[in-house]
This record gives structure tokens, sequence and C-alpha cells, in this order.
């Protein structure tokens, strides 16, 4: 255990991160943990007490290094040095992190031997003005409970010259490491990763234990990056949700499928809905992989998925929502409406956008019951919050205009898993 996780999380750090004002990512960093918690509390109050009680946030024992995902930007300095970071808040000028009191130090190690590396193997930084040069970005992933490392390279151009040499001396510095993988990004873009990838070493993924289950985490794939409060969030979902071995449930925005997994030996059967590709692909190995044979994963869009649904008059007695930060907009939400489940299960890690939905959920039918506040990333603004609602009027027939001849063309991932 590192020396930051055996202080008091009632006490600010003693060593506060040089990087801080600039980085932006930390906002409470030098506030003692019970003050963090406190006006984390208070602004989920605000925002959801008008639809229903907020219990005590959840916080952690040892709030540092939670990050099990890390990334930094490289950058070559008019002088020649090579530095790695994070962009300036609302900017593109990189800011020199070495460590960081949120992030996994395995991780920031990592990083800093790849920047020695950079130098001794001549390789060229990109250059965002230009769009020359080669290495553009690092992410490193790491399993929690499997310790398993996946090193990322997001980099110009798919040749990488001495790129085996390059392996061996990376593992020779962290035999730890047990995947590397290419990512090729040459466009003009502020995102950190392409579509077109390649393993130099090993299996070209990691898997973590998340509530007893295995998940497949690829590099474009989403997965919480706080597996200690993720475990403790899902299992309140799925409390909530109140399973008894007969219901048929919705996980939309499925991702790599966590909590339809997780919830499936509760549930008669899962359905999972994602529009990323890659992710639908891992979620039907993860199933495959803890031998699950009551979920089905379908590459849709989620709210078209379930208006069809309710056109063929099929039924969900549960949705568990786990929108983006930005929430789900008033067509997606119609559409959960439109099904009508008897409850939905609404995970947030923005409050203000969850209260902006719950205002359309409550106007149309349900009444919130609950929020949970959990929180998931200690030192920064942000909170995750799980929320049930109840159907108020279960037995009523909605209406649907669809057109059925517009169908999607939807895989069942059944097939795949038998």
């Amino acid at each position: 255990m590192s020396k930051e996780n055996k202080k008091k999380p009632g006490r600010a750090s003693q060593t506060l991160c040089p990087a801080a004002k600039k980085c932006g990512g930390c906002r409470y960093q030098g506030v003692p943990y019970q003050k963090q918690l406190k006006r984390k509390q208070e602004q989920v109050e605000k925002l959801l007490l008008p639809f229903c009680r907020v219990y005590p946030v959840v916080g952690m024992e040892h709030p540092y290094h939670y990050r099990n995902k890390v990334h930094a930007v490289f950058h070559r300095l008019k002088n020649g040095t090579v530095i790695s970071g994070v962009y300036e808040e609302g900017t593109h000028r990189v800011v020199p992190v070495t460590s960081c009191l949120i992030e996994d130090e395995k991780a920031d190690a990592i990083i800093n031997d790849i920047r020695g590396l950079v130098k001794s193997f001549k390789i060229k930084i990109y250059n965002e003005d230009t769009g020359t040069g080669l290495l553009r970005h690092v992410l490193i992933r790491r399993g929690f409970s499997t310790g398993e490392i996946m090193v990322v390279l997001v980099l110009g151009s798919i040749v990488m010259h001495s790129k085996n040499h390059f392996v061996e001396a990376l593992r020779q510095l962290h035999p730890e490491i047990t995947t590397i993988v290419i990512n090729v990004n040459n466009k003009k873009t502020s995102m950190v990763l392409g579509d077109r990838e390649t393993t130099i070493f090993g299996k070209g993924y990691i898997e973590d234990v998340l509530c007893g289950h295995v998940f497949r985490i690829s590099p474009r794939s989403f997965y919480q990056v706080n597996p200690v409060q993720t475990e403790k969030l899902y299992q309140k979902a799925i409390e909530l949700a109140g399973l008894t071995g007969t219901e048929r449930v919705i996980d939309a925005y499925c991702g790599i499928g966590t909590i339809g997994i997780c919830a499936s030996d509760r549930a008669a059967e899962v359905i999972g809905v994602e529009l990323n590709r890659d992710a639908v692909k891992d979620a039907v190995r993860n199933a495959k992989r803890n031998r699950i044979k009551n979920i089905s994963f379908y590459h849709a869009d989620a709210g078209k998925f379930m208006v069809q649904m309710a056109a063929r008059k099929e039924h969900a007695d549960v949705v568990f929502l786990d929108p983006p930060r930005s929430g789900s907009d008033e067509k997606f939400l119609s559409s959960v409406v439109k099904l009508g489940p008897k409850r939905i299960v609404y995970i947030s890690c923005n409050p203000e956008t969850q209260a902006r939905d719950l205002k359309y959920l409550t106007a149309h039918g349900y009444r919130a019951k609950g929020a949970y506040p959990y929180d998931c990333f200690p030192f920064t603004g942000h909170t995750e919050c799980v929320c049930l609602l109840v159907n108020q009027k279960p037995d009523t027939k909605v209406r649907i205009d669809v057109d059925l001849a517009d169908d999607y063309c939807m895989k069942d991932a059944r097939d795949n898993l038998n």
C-alpha cells in the first residue's frame, strides 16, 4: 500500500500535486476528504431532493490512486525535452505530470519509463500543428483484481521501427505488463483513440473481476475507472431492481455487459443494448466467459430498440440506465416510458443531467423512490448516483406509432453463447 493510501481519508494530502491548478482534474485538491463528501452530499441534495429522499453519500476508505485507467499525452518542447501529462483545462497545452494522487501508481511509473525509452529509441513525438511525428498518447489499463496491465501506444502511423526491441526494453523494466497494443490515430482530432489496432505483445486485452464475474476489457471498451466503488454501486442498483428470478431486464447503454451480467443470476432474462459494436463483441465474450445463458446482446440504438419492443407488445419489468455524462435525451426517455417497465434503475455520473431526466420521467408516470450517491471520483467534483423510479401506472397501455417496416437489423448474440 502506498504512503498516500495509509493516510486517513479525513485528512488532506500533505503533498499537493504541483499540476493541480492547471490540470483541473482535482477540484478538491488539499480539501479534507470528509469535507469533500459533505460538499458532494449538498450538491446531490440540491439537485435531487425535489424528487426523492437522498441517502448519505458512500465514500472510500482509501481515496487515493483509485483510477485503473490512465491516459497521458506526449509532447516535445522547443528545447527537445519530451514531456507527458494532461492537457491544461480548456486548452491543448500539455501540463507535465509524473505522479498523480488519483491515478494508479504502477501506470504512472510505466508512463514515466516510456518517456525515457522515447529518447533512447529516437521515437518522434506527434506534432498537432503539423500532423507529423509518431507517438501521440499512451493509455494504461489495469485490472484491479487480476493485476493484469495493458499498455496502448497511440501512434500517428502503424509503422513503428524497432517495435520488438521497444517491447523487450519496456518489459524488462515492467515484467508485470501483460499486453501491449498499437492504436493508430492519424487524424487531426481531439479523440485519443483511432479505429485501427494491432497487438504487438500478449492477448490484446485484460480481464478484471467485478461482483464475482470476469470481464474482458479491450482498449476502447468502457469500464468504470474505480472498481472498488463500482462494485458497491452495482450491488445497490441490483438491490433496488428488486429482482426475484422471474423478471425480464433491459440493460440500456450496456457497454461490455457489466450491469446486465452482474444481475443475470437474479433475473429470468437480460437483454443488453449498445451502439458501440466493439463493446457488444466484448459483452458477448464476457457472457460466454462467465457461462451465462439467459442474456442476449444487441448492437442497436437502445431508444429505437425499446420503441420497437413496445410496438410488438413485448414487455420489460426492469430497465437499467447508465448513460454518458450528458445524460439521456427526451427521445430516449420517451422510449422508456412507452415500454413502461415497472422499475427504472438510473445510474448517473452527473447529478445535473440526472435531475433533468428525472423531471421528464416523473412527469410521465414514474415516481422517484430514493437516490443513493457514491463517491467514485474522490478529489474531483464528480459524483455517481443511483436512483430508483417506480411506474405509478404499470397497466396503462400506450399507443405506439412506429414504422415496423423500418425495423433495425439486430443480431441476437444468444446464438454466439451456445
